[in-house]
């Protein structure tokens, strides 16, 4: 071991029982706030809603590790906001605020300095060393990538082909893409003539299959992004691959996102789709996705991601195909090591409780490009955040209708999104 190692992972160990020491409380909290949920919400998707759930609470319950010296995140849990009247909140609920910005801010330098020690602390001068200081040398996420072949370590593809839509509602297509013809959900030809603005929207949990998108679900949990549909915005919602009965197989973050950018192909190509507004959009696992065809490819308009993660080995094993003790594979797929790499808009949003928010604000200060902008949506949480915010978004690319785009958000806007 060279000079230093030793020292070096002692303090990463020592930063991250920290870490673990002061969110055994928030642990707690988030674990009985999931049991409430799956308590009192039902109706349509709930199997969808259940199956995120669970994942959630399998990051937030994750140990603490290193992987080569690399510690994986963890997300971690807000308490929700008071539902007391606003006199009582504010004489009451700032001393708590103010206490859960005091340890977020420690979390973050703590997770800050453990990751530097972690840096310094790996053996130099093979493959996956170059790959892991790519974006420290300048490269971007496309240049890392290049020549790289995945080794997936699992190999898991579908099997049921996707269920079909409402005749009017959405139109089951297939679109060329690298790994072989793919099916996708795309809106009917719109009824008024000339070109029209269109997103891509993926979807959480299982990004690479598609299914029922047109089910009314409940306004607190609304993954299917009707809003987009409901003003008349040509909406696409592509399967990837290995997903339902497709070619090839699930990359877990890496081959997915040539899938996209075939997608966007499709979408340009169609006479009634305006290809200088071309959006893109995703929540949860689907929302660190989109991140990363943002950091490949700049030619959306904007990227609006939902909840997305720093990096994926916080996922677990059982959601990715490549070994999370393999740091070129898992720094590859993690999209809070390649922020510079953005150059087009990109927005991203999460609630303040039972959210990813710890790895939003994680990005947040990670960040120091101008094209990314990082927002936390006052009590909202991983879910109930996407039906507000996304008719936000689409009365704003309504307007957007200029050579260059206008979307903007502000703090005062977001703040009265929930009520």
């Amino acid at each position: 071991m060279k000079n230093g190692g030793f020292g070096r992972r002692f303090f990463c160990a020592f930063v991250f029982r920290a870490v673990s020491f002061l969110q055994r409380d928030r642990q707690a909290v988030a674990k009985k706030n999931l049991r409430r949920m799956r308590a009192r919400r039902g109706g349509k998707g709930e199997e969808h809603r259940l199956a995120e759930l669970d994942r959630a609470e399998v990051m937030r319950n994750q140990r603490v590790r290193m992987h080569n010296g690399r510690p994986g995140l963890r997300v971690k849990t807000r308490r929700p906001a008071s539902r007391k009247p606003s006199g009582y909140a504010e004489r009451h609920r700032r001393p708590l605020r103010d206490d859960l910005a005091m340890i977020r801010c420690t979390h973050l330098a703590l997770l800050t300095l453990a990751l530097a020690c972690a840096a310094c602390s790996r053996p130099a001068g093979d493959a996956a060393q170059a790959a892991a200081s790519a974006d420290a040398a300048g490269k971007t996420l496309a240049e890392a990538r290049a020549g790289v072949a995945t080794k997936l370590i699992t190999h898991n593809r579908g099997g049921e082909a996707p269920p079909a839509p409402p005749s009017g509602v959405l139109d089951l297509i297939h679109y060329d893409a690298p790994a072989g013809k793919l099916a996708a959900y795309l809106t009917p030809r719109p009824a008024t003539p000339g070109k029209h603005p269109a997103i891509i929207w993926i979807s959480g949990g299982d990004s690479n299959t598609i299914g029922d998108f047109w089910s009314p679900q409940p306004r607190e949990n609304d993954q299917s992004a009707a809003a987009f549909r409901a003003a008349g915005i040509v909406t696409m919602y592509p399967s990837l691959r290995g997903g339902n009965d497709n070619p090839g197989e699930r990359e877990g973050f890496y081959g997915e996102v040539q899938d996209i950018l075939a997608a966007a192909d499709h979408l340009a190509k169609l006479d009634y789709v305006d290809p200088q507004r071309i959006y893109l959009g995703g929540h949860s696992t689907g929302g660190t996705l989109v991140l990363l065809v943002a950091q490949i490819d700049p030619r959306f308009r904007d990227v609006f991601s939902f909840g997305p993660v720093a990096d994926v080995s916080g996922y677990g094993q059982d959601m990715l195909p490549v070994s999370l003790s393999d740091e070129r594979e898992i720094r590859l797929r993690s999209p809070g090591y390649w922020l510079g790499s953005i150059r087009g808009p990109v927005f991203v949003f999460e609630g303040d409780h039972d959210a990813n928010t710890d790895q939003v604000e994680l990005l947040r200060e990670s960040s120091k490009n101008p094209k990314a902008q990082f927002f936390v949506v006052p009590r909202a949480d991983h879910f109930s955040v996407l039906a507000p915010t996304t008719e936000l978004i689409a009365k704003k690319i309504l307007a957007d209708t200029g050579a260059q785009t206008t979307i903007g958000f502000s703090e005062a806007e977001l703040e009265g999104l929930l009520k």
